[in-house]
């Protein structure tokens, strides 16, 4: 009876204090598949980018099976709060807003963001000279944010929920300029065909109020031992010369940043 009791004893203490760790041998990654050189489909319908190789480096680094879940930016943080997946790394930019919700690793690469319109139509950006303008943004981002903050009394804002979907209204004329990460335009849209006949236009934007400290990996805020485990495996790969290969892979700087 004695021994009974204190099994009893044992087992309510261990779930009262979370005293055992999940074991992390299986981690699901949420990935976004639409963010041109970071992630993408290629034309037999395989994710690829610079976030799907990470993803797939820090998985080895961890010794841990990986699945990548390809999930739509809109709902990306409501399906990792309801388990479809244990995080998420999708250029997420790690935010005070956002921290609410999720935790973050530390970065895995800082780039800024610029606005990007028809060669020699802008000089000036500010909300005074864009008055009336349609500016495209992808929905629910850090861009989207400060696009509204700063930008939302004077211009027409155009939402999107891919980047690739502002890009085409852009080539098309329906809009007058796009404000996405200075990487992702460049690499995914201007150094292409239908890029031909635009540039970035006005400074590079990095204020952390709106674009937060990089892009992290967000994961629930329980899941302790896993941002951990992320936060490692980040440091190894940029130790080891991994993180260096797939860089170099895709972009011509270290895009870790300072």
């Amino acid at each position: 009876m004695k021994k009974a009791l204190m099994t009893l004893v044992i087992a309510m203490a261990v779930v009262t204090t979370g005293a055992v760790a999940k074991d992390w041998k299986k981690v699901r990654i949420g990935v976004e598949g639409a963010y041109p050189p970071f992630s993408f489909v290629d034309a037999d319908g395989n994710l690829g980018g610079f976030d799907i190789e990470i993803a797939n480096a820090l998985c080895e680094e961890m010794k841990v099976e990986c699945k990548l879940v390809p999930q739509d930016w809109d709902g990306i943080i409501p399906a990792l709060l309801a388990r479809k997946y244990d995080a998420i790394l999708a250029s997420m930019s790690i935010t005070e807003e956002r921290k609410k919700k999720v935790a973050f690793t530390k970065k895995y690469y800082h780039t800024p963001a610029k606005f990007a319109g028809k060669k020699g139509m802008f000089t000036d950006i500010s909300p005074a000279s864009l008055k009336g303008k349609k500016v495209g943004v992808q929905r629910a981002t850090t861009h989207d944010r400060y696009l509204t903050d700063n930008y939302g009394d004077d211009v027409e804002i155009k939402r999107y929920g891919t980047f690739d979907e502002s890009i085409l209204d852009l080539v098309a004329g329906r809009l007058d300029l796009i404000l996405a990460d200075s990487v992702n335009v460049t690499d995914g849209f201007l150094k292409k065909d239908q890029g031909k006949g635009f540039e970035l236009v006005g400074p590079s934007l990095t204020d952390e109020r709106w674009f937060g400290e990089g892009a992290g990996i967000a994961i629930r805020k329980k899941d302790t031992e896993l941002v951990e485990k992320f936060n490692t495996a980040i440091a190894a790969i940029r130790a080891n010369g991994k993180y260096k290969t797939i860089n170099d892979k895709y972009f011509e700087f270290d895009v870790y940043g300072e």
